[in-house]
């Protein structure tokens, strides 16, 4: 009875290889690679960036970076679905937990305008991970490294307790009646119009529709959402919204970017014009400050100046518009806090107008939102009543809005936090007020399409801490002006004679009215140069902003 030899009859030297540093975000045990170059593939043709390639030749082939560098594409997070063997995987991640021990809760993501659809993997309390679920129409298989990465901002700089400012400054935390009971008092001791409410990007359409009735009740009109500036229109749905809707950038054949870098305000529409100029040689003309997009492009100029000649048809670039079978026109949304947007919306729309842009079967009129709740918030009809209200407030409602310049706000004003991170406003508000973030309540949001999508709760909510909506409605009933809604099913039946189409839960509401409805504007435009919406890709809202993650990924990649 023979076992066989004890030795092995493998000669050949054993393969290793190096691991790459790709930056904060993939892992790399290359040893794992099988050279199917999925990765390479998806860096050159959706990310468009040349960072991956093939090395060397035989036995010392492999994956990795031409030079030492790092992955600097903002979709690099990716690679680690694609990867079938586990070569790439996802460095904050790595070694924190088990599949197995992991929950999954199909939400959707608010940190653009996008709605990318996601899943969140939790463990206990703890969001654990971010994963993209595949929606052909909205996001296809991919998501953003913001999308992804983000979720350790979850656990920091969070509020856990109601609390007020004492006399010395410092905050104190109390019971939510006692804090309910401050807020409520001064809120009846102010006159109307100097009660101001403002939302936040992040905010969800229940919460925003309470906050305008609460205010509404106060006898004040003075209500908006951060980003749409301080005279937005929501009269016509057309001057919002994407209205030829994500999946049909793809039917396009020239694109005219107005004052936006939809690579850095929303990654997957930018995704979406790039796979259209590579299967289709569609032509891209870009209006704005110098921009690095990963597609080719015209760069027509940096101002309203190049607008105003494309519109009176004196640019070279009119005859491609003209001569296009589909149009399209992507106005930036950044573009809202300009004095003569008004001005700027005209001019585009002559474009439209004269290049056939909307016509019956196409309508290629774009505004691309920067933020998850914009959408929603004009078509709830949180416009302010008048346009330096902040200036004369005496008493300040900030449900989420950290993006809001302060500086103007009155010494003596009161002002109330309402939120889920220990972000810019903090340092100003009198009372703070701990809400739920996107990832522990049901809240409906709209995307930059018009589609409308609901969170559902992966994780408990922190400490103390209330869904806004509930927060607003306690609140009234301690001012002693109830609101008529106990219940999500209630408070959602009110926001139906308001904006049914929020109710229609993954359906696109087409604006009804296009630019044949809009007044001839009378405003001078101001020759200013349009301005980046986005300074730091990594770093746009609370969530961003405290998550360690994004400020590692903005110290590196910004670098590079």
């Amino acid at each position: 009875m023979a076992f066989g030899s004890d030795r092995g009859r493998f000669t050949e030297m054993k393969r290793s290889v190096v691991d790459k540093n790709l930056g904060p975000l993939v892992k790399t045990v290359m040893t794992r690679c099988i050279q199917c170059t999925r990765c390479v593939r998806f860096a050159t043709e959706v990310a468009g960036v040349q960072d991956l390639g093939m090395l060397g030749r035989g036995s010392g082939e492999e994956v990795g970076t031409y030079v030492e560098k790092l992955m600097t594409s903002e979709l690099s997070g990716n690679v680690i679905d694609i990867c079938p063997v586990g070569a790439l995987t996802s460095k904050p991640f790595a070694f924190k937990a088990r599949n197995w021990e992991l929950k999954g809760t199909e939400t959707i993501d608010v940190t653009d305008a996008v709605g990318s659809n996601i899943r969140i993997d939790s463990r206990g309390p703890e969001v654990m991970r971010i994963l993209p679920r595949l929606n052909e129409d909205i996001n296809e298989e991919w998501i953003s490294d913001k999308t992804r990465f983000c979720y350790d901002g979850l656990k920091r700089q969070r509020l856990n307790d109601p609390m007020i400012r004492g006399a010395d400054g410092r905050f104190k935390a109390v019971s939510w009646h006692d804090a309910l009971a401050v807020v409520a008092e001064v809120a009846l001791h102010v006159k109307p119009e100097e009660i101001v409410g403002i939302a936040g990007q992040l905010s969800d359409a229940e919460s925003m529709m309470a906050l305008k009735d609460l205010l509404n009740r106060m006898g004040s009109n003075n209500v908006w959402c951060e980003g749409t500036g301080t005279n937005p229109s929501a009269d016509l749905r057309y001057r919002y919204l994407m209205n030829s809707s994500i999946a049909g950038l793809e039917k396009a054949d020239v694109f005219l970017l107005v004052g936006t870098q939809p690579r850095y305000e929303a990654a997957m529409i930018n995704a979406r014009i790039r796979k259209t100029v590579r299967a289709s040689n569609a032509k891209v003309g870009y209006i704005g400050p110098p921009a690095d997009f990963n597609y080719d492009y015209q760069h027509l100029g940096v101002g309203p100046k190049t607008l105003l000649e494309i519109a009176e048809g004196r640019h070279s670039f009119c005859s491609a518009i003209f001569n296009a079978k589909n149009p399209a026109i992507i106005v930036g949304s950044g573009l809202f806090e300009r004095e003569d947007k008004e001005a700027i919306f005209y001019a585009a729309e002559t474009i439209a107008k004269n290049g056939n842009v909307i016509r019956p079967d196409w309508n290629g009129f774009n505004v691309l939102l920067l933020s998850g709740a914009q959408a929603a918030a004009l078509d709830l009809g949180l416009v302010p009543e008048s346009s330096n209200s902040i200036e004369s407030a005496k008493f300040l409602y900030l449900m989420g809005a950290d993006d809001v310049n302060l500086d103007k706000v009155p010494a003596d004003a009161f002002v109330v936090y309402q939120g889920h991170h220990g972000d810019r406003s903090v340092y100003r508000a009198n009372v703070i007020l701990p809400s739920a973030a996107y990832s522990e309540k049901e809240g409906t949001y709209e995307n930059t399409e018009g589609c409308t999508q609901q969170t559902l709760p992966a994780v408990p909510t922190v400490g103390d801490a209330r869904d806004d909506w509930k927060i607003i409605r306690a609140l009234s009933e301690v001012s002693r002006i109830c609101l008529p809604y106990d219940t999500l099913g209630s408070l959602r039946s009110r926001m139906r004679t308001v904006a049914p189409n929020l109710l229609h839960v993954d359906e696109i509401e087409p604006a009804t009215f296009g630019p044949s409805l809009s007044i001839d504007c009378t405003q001078e435009m101001n020759l200013t140069p349009f301005k980046a919406a986005i300074e730091n890709f990594y770093m746009t809202n609370s969530v961003t902003r405290a998550s360690k993650i994004m400020a590692q990924c903005s110290a590196m990649l910004l670098k590079e």
